[in-house]
Parts: structure tokens; sequence; C-alpha cells
């Protein structure tokens, strides 16, 4: 069985599971949800589970991934991102496309396992 890098659209009980089994594993907790305003996601990665931080050259990463979002939206005549926080533990994102979701999800997965 592999490790799921993110949980999309679960159920409570489900991010509940993986939430310890991210614990377990020494890995981040990733879950991506549909925010009925606009239809797109809303991405949380929350590192208590693990042993990672995200360093100043991190947050850096994330930025430019943020704004490759905005354009990509944009292309898409697509509202920008509504907003997003980012800080060593925490970090989340309102209004990522569908269609860049998995790609999204990965890249915050793998920055944490680089």
């Amino acid at each position: 069985m592999t490790f799921p890098k993110y949980l999309g659209d679960s159920k409570m009980f489900e991010y509940d599971k993986h939430y310890r089994d991210c614990q377990q594993f020494d890995k981040p907790f990733i879950k991506a949800k549909i925010n009925p305003q606009h239809g797109n996601y809303f991405v949380q990665i929350d590192l208590m589970p693990c042993d990672f931080k995200f360093s100043k050259n991190d947050e850096k990463k994330l930025e430019k991934m943020i704004q490759n979002e905005n354009d990509y939206l944009k292309l898409n005549s697509e509202p920008e991102l509504n907003g997003f926080s980012i800080t060593s533990e925490l970090a989340w994102f309102d209004g990522v496309s569908a269609n860049n979701l998995d790609s999204f999800c990965n890249f915050l997965y793998d920055l944490t396992q680089s």
C-alpha cells in the first residue's frame, strides 16, 4: 500500500484517520476540499504531524507556485486565489483550480520531502 500524498473531498473520519497516519509515518497532512462559494479548491497543509518546517526559501517557492496558479486562473478567465497564508507549520490556499489540484498538492508534499 502506498501512502497517499493528500486527501481530497473526503469525509471527516477519513481526514482524521489520514492525520493519524501522517503522525505515525512522519508525513505532512494535506487536504483539499471544494469551496462551494466559487467551485475551486481550498487546500491546506499542516506540518505539525511531521518533523519539517517551511524555511524562507520554501516560502519563496510557495509564493512562486501561487503566482503560477494565479497566472493559470487569469488565462482561463477565473478569479485569482481568494487568499492564502503561509507560516512555518501551516499553509492554506483558497481557489486552486480542479485542473491543477493534483500537481499543486504533489508539489506541496514533495517540497516537504526534499
